[in-house]
């Protein structure tokens, strides 16, 4: 697997969970949870049901990521190019 295939691989996961502000998010949410008392346990459960969910619970998908065509234009274009790889290695 080459790298610009790998970047359109991650850019696409990227994509799928909201964006950048919702793996802040994410990011955030976990930080807290790690800090906060109780068993390691505990803590892991919380951190994979948060995980399960992109973002925090609060606002809305679209509020979350207002612009969902340039993400579909984005997504669509690293399919293309993932395509065209395969085609001419």
């Amino acid at each position: 697997m080459d790298l610009k295939s790998l970047f359109n691989k991650g850019k696409k996961i990227v994509d799928d969970r909201g964006g950048v502000d919702s793996l802040k998010e994410d990011a955030e949410e976990l930080t807290a949870i790690a800090k906060q008392k109780g068993s390691l346990t505990d803590k892991a459960k919380e951190a994979a049901a948060a995980v399960k969910e992109p973002g925090s619970n609060e606002p809305a998908p679209q509020e979350r990521h207002p612009n969902r065509q340039a993400t579909e234009e984005r997504r669509a274009d690293a399919d293309r190019q993932e395509s065209k790889e395969r085609r001419h290695p």
